[in-house]
């Protein structure tokens, strides 16, 4: 290292706190905050939000509001290990419901997952590091979330009034939420006092939550709002006027109520979306991945990566194995018919998808600050399908391969969030073995919150229920039940997978954002659009910073004082049950 760029890493690590007791414990503490918040919004909505933001605007009002610390990079070490713990809410919220919901609640250790999903994060985040000179000092990605970070850590004045604003709002959004827990009265039926058709569903969902989220979004969530649009007030009209509304199953009758049309006809196209999108993604971003094995080799070949800024590769390769190492118990002892061989062979699977796919999505996060998670999870639990089906025992096949499933789905959660975090690191001048290590200080708590939170509430609401629809979950069952040999209505997941793969060919993730529009039920759809709306209101009237300093903060208290307040309803409903 030359005498330069010696001196510049002494200044960096100088007087400055980085990564310290304070530091790993507040982001323990807002880590497991943000995971139940975003984790509970999930089974709501369908998707996750990044909570590396949320966890900057926090971590300043404790560490400079409340401790009176004024290192950057100290809060930069809260937001990485608190993002860290976070990653689990979106990997086994898209993945573990599943199983739930296609009844086999009893029939998996949830001891067991948990330590997968351990060795999942922990696989994710090894293959991942090798990879940061290239896409961040190099290749120079954008990564717009983690720019988004640094600029909050960069306005020390103002990272006190947004976590503020953000208490406000939580506020607002837990007292009007208990109300309505109380009242139980979570819908508004508009479209029946103003006569619209019943079948375009003019039924709006009261949830402060749902509008925080779209408000984040932004423009980004208006292919999710088309698709949703679409279905109710374009195609359900154009049904009525050819009188072409489905026969329901059971009564053998044409139905326009909506609910069946989005079981009968929008839901399985919405599927075929998700999984057309994602295979599409995949084939679009082969040279990355091609890109990504030169570069990992010449990162394990050169000094640089061997230089103190970073984690040897040699423990990195230790990590991976053992991750791989115990994904593999996992795999093995998931069911009893398993078998060494079989187990080795999910296992194998499992970790080469992790890597190929962490590639794709830090890449496809870094450019567009889109992450098709859901997508490549339905790959790999199909991928796995394949191999456990010869099981000759259905249920330990399907447990099996949605376990090993979600420890991928973890590990690539992962992935994505450690190079937003070291995005952000690279602009604020901070050390990126110091927030590597940050990342693995975090990373083993997020499951165990997470895999408690899905129990209680599951026990409260039922996972798959109108309270709790998880979305992801159900298209997991869905596709699952499909390849199992169920009732599949095939024609309309190949139109849904062709309609996706085109859209993602157009524009990259279109085909799943689209999807989770036709997938979702539409009350959900019509209360986030308004937050989109007061987003792109508040952006052209007001400015972006306006957006940045109150409005960001204020939609973000709106998802964590609704979620706390469902999580402590979910838990006292248990107590009173006991």
């Amino acid at each position: 290292m030359s005498t330069v760029s010696s001196q510049a890493a002494v200044i960096r690590r100088g007087p400055y706190p980085e990564l310290t007791w304070a530091a790993i414990l507040i982001g323990y503490f807002l880590g497991t905050l943000i995971a139940i918040s975003i984790g509970y919004a999930s089974l709501i909505l369908g998707f996750s939000i990044e909570g590396s933001e949320l966890a900057a605007i926090l971590g300043f009002g404790i560490l400079r509001g409340i401790l009176r610390r004024n290192s950057i990079i100290e809060n930069n070490i809260v937001q990485t290990v608190a993002s860290a713990v976070n990653g689990a809410s979106a990997g086994m919220m898209f993945s573990v419901p599943a199983i739930f919901i296609l009844g086999y609640g009893t029939d998996f250790n949830p001891v067991l997952l948990t330590f997968g999903a351990i060795a999942g994060a922990f696989l994710g985040i090894g293959f991942i590091i090798p990879l940061r000179k290239q896409m961040i000092d190099y290749e120079r990605l954008t990564y717009p979330g983690g720019v988004a970070v640094a600029t909050i850590l960069k306005s020390p004045g103002a990272g006190i009034h947004k976590a503020m604003l953000l208490i406000g709002g939580a506020l607002v959004s837990g007292g009007l939420h208990a109300v309505s827990q109380a009242s139980g009265v979570d819908n508004w039926n508009l479209g029946a006092l103003i006569g619209v058709p019943e079948y375009m569903n003019g039924i709006w969902y009261l949830s402060l939550l749902t509008i925080g989220v779209g408000y984040i979004a932004g423009k980004g969530g208006v292919a999710f709002i088309i698709g949703g649009y679409v279905c109710y007030w374009f195609l359900a009209p154009m049904l009525s006027g050819l009188d072409m509304f489905p026969l329901d199953p059971l009564s053998h009758e044409v139905t326009s109520e909506p609910n069946a049309l989005r079981l009968l006809l929008f839901r399985p196209v919405g599927i075929g979306m998700l999984i057309g999108g994602a295979v599409a993604g995949v084939a679009l971003a082969f040279p990355m991945i091609v890109s990504a094995v030169r570069s990992m080799q010449n990162a394990a070949q050169s000094e640089a990566a061997m230089s103190q800024d970073e984690m040897p590769i040699k423990l990195l390769y230790v990590a991976i194995v053992g991750a791989a190492i115990l994904l593999a118990i996992m795999a093995v002892m998931s069911t009893e018919k398993m078998g060494l061989g079989r187990g080795l062979a999910m296992a194998a699977v499992g970790t080469l998808w992790v890597w190929i796919a962490g590639v794709i999505l830090s890449e496809s996060i870094g450019r567009t600050n889109w992450s098709p998670l859901s997508g490549m999870t339905l790959i790999a639990v199909t991928l796995l399908i394949f191999i456990s089906s010869g099981l000759g025992d259905t249920r330990g096949a399907i447990v099996s391969a949605i376990m090993v499933g979600t420890a991928a789905c973890v590990a690539m959660s992962q992935a994505t969030d450690l190079m937003l975090d070291l995005k952000t690191g690279y602009l604020v001048g901070a050390t990126p073995r110091q927030q590597q290590l940050g990342q693995f200080i975090g990373a083993w708590l997020g499951p165990i919150v997470v895999m408690m939170l899905i129990f209680v509430l599951n026990e409260a609401y039922v996972l798959g229920s109108e309270k709790l629809p998880a979305p992801q979950g159900q298209a997991l069952a869905s596709m699952v039940n499909g390849i199992m040999g169920g009732d599949v209505p095939s024609a309309k997941y190949l139109a849904g997978a062709g309609l996706g793969a085109m859209l993602s060919i157009f524009q990259p993730g279109l085909g799943i954002t689209v999807g989770l529009g036709f997938y979702l039920p539409f009350n959900i759809v019509l209360t986030y659009s308004i937050g989109t709306l007061l987003r792109v209101i508040s952006d052209r009237k007001m400015g972006q910073s306006f957006s940045e300093s109150v409005g960001i903060p204020v939609a973000a208290g709106l998802i964590v004082g609704e979620a706390l307040v469902g999580v402590g309803f979910a838990i006292s409903m248990i107590l009173k049950a006991v």
